[in-house]
């Protein structure tokens, strides 16, 4: 949605309307996870600090997270979905694929499809959608941001290439901060740019993504809307308000982490074979340990040993200031042995 738990935190309190609004934690630690349209033009964003978020907007306020509400609302917007296809692939609370080339509706215009579906929403949730509607997902979601807060913008196969070419490269889908800059420094500053490199030029500079830039500038993305999305790990993390030296405090800590993925598993009755042990330490450097063994665990006993060997696995170079812990190679893997459909079809992808 736009600008989802900001949204809903304005929706069940008028007193937050038309105000600069952070959802987290307002402490020197604390991280911003999603901020109100009015706090955006201040240059608030998600994933920053608190304390930088606080600078940009003396008025911020900050509230608190409430998740099970943001589900809860989440869910009455898949409701709606599925009025209209069982082809919905959700990527988040906020966020999901819906393949609309057959419908529940009968309805052969995905734009009039996309323009109901936003409209009902409002009136369900009283929250705003925007929604990009073309032939693949990637166009899609691209699509998405166009006419955000509360728009949409449709795609048609035959705007498709000239809609990529025009495109600034910062606005494709998966092309971070890092990757932006380097094609910046490549000469590639829009998507006419990237057409013109080769396939072999763009895997020398950017790896297996090569093959992905060269194809989806091209429009071509051969993804499914796949409506049972595999998990493929589960995992917790912290970070603590002061930095943690000793690592007799770093295992108590990991002690209550390894208690939360005990219980998340045992709510998705899943198992794994690697756990992997994350540490951001004081410089914000991010290094991660992993083993992998021949059995499946979900206990957090079991868990808890093999990250306290990953723990003792080298020194630590500095303090600690967040720890995490994952489980991957889950019982839930499987290969998908389908082929992926050539054809076109028409696809919606909704930022809510």
């Amino acid at each position: 949605m736009d600008a989802f738990y900001a949204s809903v935190e304005q929706l069940d309190n008028p007193e937050l309307r038309g105000k600069a609004v952070a959802v987290g934690g307002s402490s020197q630690r604390g991280v911003v996870s999603a901020a109100s349209y009015e706090a955006r033009k201040y240059g608030v964003r998600s994933a920053m600090s608190s304390v930088i978020a606080k600078r940009n907007c003396p008025d911020l306020i900050f509230v608190k997270p409430r998740f099970e509400r943001y589900r809860e609302i989440s869910q009455k917007i898949r409701e709606i979905f599925f009025e209209y296809t069982d082809l919905v692939e959700p990527l988040s609370l906020d966020e999901a694929y819906l393949d609309v080339t057959e419908n529940k509706k009968g309805n052969p215009s995905a734009t009039l499809i996309a323009r109901e579906i936003r409209e009902k929403i409002k009136e369900k949730t009283g929250l705003n959608a925007s929604a990009g509607i073309s032939v693949n997902k990637f166009i899609a979601k691209v699509a998405s941001d166009v006419n955000k807060p509360n728009g949409q913008k449709t795609v048609p196969p035959e705007e498709v290439i000239q809609f990529l070419e025009d495109l600034d490269i910062r606005k494709f889908y998966g092309v971070g901060k890092v990757t932006a800059e380097k094609m910046y420094r490549l000469g590639i500053f829009s998507g006419k740019d990237l057409k013109e490199k080769s396939e072999e030029y763009l895997t020398e500079h950017f790896g297996k993504s090569g093959a992905h830039f060269y194809n989806v500038v091209r429009g071509i993305h051969l993804s499914e809307v796949k409506p049972h999305r595999i998990r493929k790990s589960l995992g917790a993390e912290r970070t603590f308000n002061e930095n943690i030296s000793s690592e007799i405090f770093m295992l108590e800590k990991l002690e209550n982490i390894a208690e939360e993925i005990e219980r998340r598993l045992k709510k998705s009755e899943v198992a794994g074979k690697t756990v992997t042990l994350k540490i951001k330490y004081s410089d914000f450097t991010l290094q991660t340990r992993s083993k992998t063994i021949s059995y499946y665990i979900s206990s957090k006993d079991l868990i808890m040993e093999i990250a306290r060997e990953l723990l003792y696995q080298e020194k630590m170079k500095d303090s600690v200031r967040l720890l995490g812990i994952s489980l991957s190679n889950l019982n839930t893997d499987k290969e998908d042995s389908k082929e992926e459909k050539k054809e076109i079809s028409v696809q919606l992808k909704f930022k809510f």
